[in-house]
């Protein structure tokens, strides 16, 4: 094996200590807003009136990210449905700009989470993000244009054939293999094991790829999962479709995406944390065209930075950073049926929510 670049040596201790700059990043955020933000209000009231919307995007983070889908399928309801019965209906404006801040801090946190438990496949994700960016931008800039009752049936519509998808998917070829032998091991190899390895790896799991195309990842916990990089034009066929989705109100790619792996036989827990650099990188892209399309294009919308609600975020983005640390720890204690019964309740739910919305029910 080749010796530890010097750019290899700061991945692993980036990610040994990933926990210290995941959690000091909202610290500096909100320090950063309560010195510099300019705001509509001031003073500890103002600042403290949304201490409640913690709870409810620490739940919706950590779901979110334990399945692999984007924080805005969960965020978006929660201010169309629930915020209003709390407190007062807000404008679409304010719910992208909220979704958008509290849900990059929030993937970027679980993404890095996951490649830390060794459970993302870097080429796996490097092809989805690369297929996808046409698409991401294309419905960003759709976006600004189709009317609001034909997009919500769509996605409802997409979403609902995402759960059907998901209900009848044979999950049974993604059990890692047991060994009751194993008592300690870690995924770089050790006394107890010699496990597969890739020096040029991203983050401490193993992983060893053979002449057949038969991927062997193992985790941080020893856990070993099998599978192949085949099933690409059905991939691109959900990933552009649901980036198009992603675009056009920030997700889609991650609820749509993962039916497509599960379907070419990646295991559950590899295209949960696959997913999330699929869906954080997405997501950041598509906020960069929603800002900043308003200034080039013209006639349409521009996010205001002086209206954002910066007493939500303040709660919102240290909530979801929390909730994607604690997402793969549930990912790995819950069995691969819960996931699966999860995902698929979940997508139902959203669509019906959609169709609601699309109809002028809600």
């Amino acid at each position: 094996m080749t010796a530890p670049t010097a750019s290899s040596r700061l991945q692993k201790t980036f990610l040994r200590y990933q926990h210290i700059f995941v959690f000091t990043a909202p610290v500096v955020f909100v320090a950063a807003v309560l010195l510099f933000a300019p705001t509509e209000g001031s003073g500890t009231s103002y600042w403290l009136e949304y201490w409640w919307l913690f709870p409810f995007f620490l739940l919706g983070a950590t779901i979110v990210n334990t399945v692999g889908i984007s924080g805005s399928a969960l965020f978006v309801p929660f201010f169309i449905f629930i915020f209003p019965l709390l407190a007062y209906p807000i404008g679409p404006e304010t719910l992208v700009k909220v979704g958008l801040i509290s849900e990059s801090f929030g993937l970027s946190s679980s993404a890095i989470a996951f490649i830390r438990y060794g459970l993302v496949d870097r080429r796996l994700a490097l092809t989805l993000v690369g297929g996808s960016v046409p698409f991401v931008i294309g419905g960003a800039l759709l976006s600004f244009f189709i009317p609001e009752w034909l997009f919500h049936a769509a996605l409802g519509a997409a979403l609902m054939t995402a759960a059907y998808l998901m209900f009848k998917a044979d999950l049974a070829h993604e059990e890692p293999a047991d060994d009751d032998a194993e008592t300690e091991v870690t995924a770089d190899g050790g006394p107890e094991r010699d496990l597969p390895d890739d020096a040029g790896k991203l983050g401490p799991a193993g992983v060893e790829a053979a002449d057949d195309g038969q991927i062997t990842r193992v985790d941080t916990q020893g856990d070993t999962y099998e599978y192949s990089w085949s099933g690409y034009l059905e991939r691109f066929a959900n990933y552009s479709v649901g980036g198009t989705f992603q675009g056009l109100a920030g997700f889609g790619i991650g609820e749509l995406g993962i039916i497509s792996q599960l379907r070419t036989n990646v295991p559950t827990r590899v295209a949960i944390g696959t997913n999330h650099i699929v869906v954080a990188t997405t997501a950041i892209l598509a906020s960069i065209v929603h800002v900043f399309a308003g200034s080039v294009i013209p006639g349409i919308h521009a996010l205001s930075i002086a209206s954002t609600p910066w007493n939500m975020v303040v709660f919102t983005v240290p909530a979801t950073v929390t909730g994607g640390q604690i997402a793969p720890y549930v990912s790995s204690a819950l069995d691969t049926e819960t996931i699966q019964t999860g995902v698929g309740v979940l997508f139902t739910l959203i669509s019906i929510a959609l169709f609601l919305m699309a109809s002028g029910g809600f």
